[in-house]
């Protein structure tokens, strides 16, 4: 080395800076296909797998936690806004239909056969009953499957809202007009709230009375005490002494939904007697006997001071029947005028149906009620479905023009008729 040139020195580094840039690249190369090839090894089946394994159960969580939400939350409609409720899925444990004969043990001898026939075919397969009501005099048309009708009854559910709105009324609280706020940006009126059966309106009006009101006039419209005149095997319903606990709901969710209360179907068909024929309060009868029949007399258990507020209560009722919770009439019937009220809640595994109404026709008046007791089928536009379709075949049978036809060779006046 000693004896080179600095020639071939100068060379001799020239060509181990080459090799040293050489090396450097080959390296660069070789790091950057090795990071190529460790992300693929990174990524292999089993990894794949695992990816997507979790990606799958974010994306499921994601999806249950929305189809949660679908099922918990929903929306009501009211006059272009939006109102959240909570549903809550229950299981049922009761059934809603029979195997067996509803009517076995009925009386019925006295009864209309026309209306009782009407009524066994609407009410079909279902665990219920329905009462038929000469709202003018008190009697029981026909009362089907009478074990359930006379028993002791069960939450009114918010069939109750047509005994607040009538206190409510009767105390100048509100009119059908009078807008009650429920949000910010929702209001209702009497006629909107009894047609689309708006919990919080009724509780509104719940709160604003006390429940020393609302008792009082619950009893004044038959509550809490026998509806029947002597009639065989009828229970009492319960309207209590006391105000629900307010961790509850209060006297507001016995204004909604009648929480704590229990009511029987007469004690509401001879409320909604009341107001069909404009506030006469009867007792109710049941003949079972043509004897009986041809002494028949309407007793009056007291006149009730609600003429001028009925009309008021009207709107409400037709536009339940018209596009509210009780259009299901209107499946099977339309010709005439019915005005009602449903109701749906439950009870330790078994739901509850209602359906108050009266066919307001040119030819007189018919009060029907209707209750169901059962599983998830059971609830009140159901109810409302059954009365349509006992309306549909008296109707299809001329049962009203009949009637007064025959009552006016008798009497000269029209059954169901106000005089």
């Amino acid at each position: 080395m000693k004896n080179q040139s600095p020639i071939t020195n100068a060379l001799l580094v020239i060509v181990a800076v080459a090799l040293l840039c050489l090396t450097a690249a080959a390296a660069t190369i070789s790091t950057k296909g090795l990071k190529k090839k460790s992300v693929k090894v990174t990524e292999n089946t089993k990894t794949q797998k695992q990816i997507a394994s979790r990606t799958s159960s974010r994306t499921t969580a994601k999806r249950a936690s929305k189809k949660k939400t679908r099922r918990v939350s929903q929306f009501q409609w009211v006059n272009g806004h939006r109102l959240k409720r909570n549903r809550y899925y229950e299981r049922f444990t009761a059934s809603s239909f029979v195997n067996s004969d509803l009517t076995a043990g009925d009386v019925a001898e006295g009864e209309d056969p026309a209306v009782r026939a009407a009524a066994i075919d609407a009410l079909g397969n279902m665990n219920g009953t329905v009462v038929a009501i000469d709202p003018m005099s008190g009697r029981i048309l026909t009362m089907v499957n009478q074990k359930m009708a006379l028993a002791e009854g069960a939450e009114p559910c918010s069939t109750i809202k047509l005994s607040v709105a009538l206190a409510a009324l009767s105390e100048n609280i509100v009119t059908k007009d009078t807008k009650v706020s429920l949000s910010k940006r929702v209001s209702l009126n009497l006629t909107e709230a009894l047609a689309h059966s708006n919990n919080q309106y009724f509780e509104a009006l719940g709160r604003r009375m006390g429940f020393e009101k609302v008792s009082y006039y619950a009893h004044q419209f038959g509550l809490g005490e026998m509806a029947g005149w002597n009639i065989p095997g009828e229970h009492l319903g319960v309207y209590p002494s006391e105000e629900l606990d307010p961790k509850l709901g209060g006297v507001g969710r016995m204004c909604s939904f009648g929480e704590s209360i229990s009511m029987t179907p007469l004690q509401l068909g001879a409320m909604v007697s009341a107001i069909a024929n404009g506030g006469t309060l009867y007792y109710l009868q049941h003949v079972t006997s043509a004897a009986e029949l041809s002494s028949f007399e309407p007793k009056v258990k007291r006149y009730l001071d609600i003429a001028n507020v009925i009309p008021e209560m009207m709107p409400g009722m037709t536009a339940a029947v018209e596009y509210g919770t009780a259009r299901s009439v209107r499946w099977n019937f339309s010709e005439e005028q019915i005005l009602g009220k449903t109701g749906t809640c439950s009870n330790n595994g078994t739901r509850y149906g209602w359906f108050a109404s009266y066919a307001n026709t040119q030819y007189g008046k018919i009060v029907t009620v209707v209750f169901l007791e059962g599983g998830r089928p059971t609830f009140g536009p159901k109810a409302a479905e059954i009365a349509g379709k006992m309306y549909r075949k008296l109707y299809d049978g001329s049962y009203f023009a009949g009637k007064t036809s025959v009552q006016s060779e008798r009497s000269g006046t029209a059954v169901g008729v106000s005089q």
